[in-house]
């Protein structure tokens, strides 16, 4: 394998080792990764010198800040058929990592978004860090949370994951862990020991060895008012119960605001809809078409040019408030896709 290939694959006495190696970028998600992921687990599904799989991201930034949204933006501009190709892809492999019949350690170090969350929160041994930052960030480029993010999302105690979704806010470890994102907490000083341990001595040894108690979460200690507010039927009242209860409540309401209208009805259907599907896959076929529809609207063009294209930070969405948002609107984003996502 080659430094200079964006993800290095490698074995090390059974362990399966991937390393996201776009440092430069956060190791954001491209289709050659998402291949190079797929056909490296096919490969080790039913190898017997593989044992259990461990993935982690190059450089000191983090695991994946996410899909590489440059490149979804460039194609959304033509004719979209690249992006669709993208999320077909990558939704398919993180099904694949839900139902790996191995372990399957992430490290989710530093900064995990989106589709990093994706390679990620779908394994069955997901350690966090005291540097990690999360989030599912999606609202603020007009797109939808994906990658099986609303299935994690739908299912968090109380409405935490409806608070994490509309606002796109980040949140730590510890709250990864009571969200149900991530399993175990290791120091980010331990790190490299505990995946020398992983392949010296196996994964429960190594957590073991090395996983501590995580510190308390600060969000799920505000469960009280996030259950209450977000309970609202629209998002509209969902700001407004926002606005009457406290300074938190009043942030959260500020970033709602800021986010792509279109984008916070959608995430809060899709939520409501993904806790009554059964299966990571059923919840991928459902996201695959809010992604498909984004490629059409308006936003998702004008969220990614304002936030990494122009840098303005200055989006013009449209419609323009919650209010205008009608639910024509956001049911078209549940249509069927051209080519429907099939496992």
């Amino acid at each position: 394998m080659g430094e200079n290939e964006d993800v290095l694959v490698t074995v090390d006495r059974g362990v399966g080792l991937i390393t996201l190696n776009r440092p430069k970028a956060i190791n954001s998600l491209n289709h050659v990764m998402v291949t190079a992921m797929a056909r490296a687990l096919t490969e080790w599904e039913n190898s017997d010198d593989v044992s259990t799989v461990l993935i982690d991201g190059a450089g000191e930034r983090g695991l994946c800040a996410g899909g590489d949204i440059v490149a979804l933006y460039h194609s959304a501009r033509a004719d979209g058929s690249e992006a669709r190709t993208f999320w077909y892809d990558e939704y398919l492999l993180n099904a694949q990592i839900g139902r790996f019949p191995k372990p399957y350690v992430a490290l989710m170090d530093g900064i995990v978004m989106g589709g990093g969350v994706g390679v990620s929160a779908h394994g069955s041994v997901r350690v966090v860090t005291d540097t990690t930052k999360m989030a599912m960030p999606e609202v603020g480029i007009g797109f939808i949370p994906d990658v099986g993010g609303t299935r994690i999302l739908s299912h968090t105690p109380g409405l935490l994951g409806y608070h994490a979704a509309l606002t796109g806010a980040n949140f730590d470890g510890a709250d990864a862990i009571a969200l149900g994102f991530a399993d175990h907490y290791v120091p980010h000083d331990k790190l490299a020991e505990f995946k020398a341990a992983v392949i010296a001595d196996g994964v429960d040894a190594a957590l073991k060895t090395f996983a501590v108690e995580p510190p308390p979460s600060n969000l799920a200690a505000q469960r009280d008012w996030i259950d209450q507010c977000y309970a609202g039927d629209t998002p509209a009242d969902i700001v407004a119960a926002l606005r009457s209860h406290g300074p938190a409540a009043e942030k959260a309401a500020d970033l709602i605001e800021t986010r792509s209208p279109v984008s916070v009805s959608v995430t809060l259907e899709a939520l409501r809809r993904a806790a009554e599907l059964d299966t990571l896959e059923d919840v991928l076929r459902q996201e695959y078409r809010t992604s498909c529809a984004s490629l059409r609207s308006h936003d998702f063009v004008e969220g990614i040019r304002a936030q990494v294209v122009d840098k303005d930070r200055n989006p013009k969405w449209s419609p323009a408030s919650l209010a205008a948002v009608t639910p024509a609107d956001v049911e078209a984003y549940f249509a069927p896709a051209d080519r429907e996502l099939e496992f």
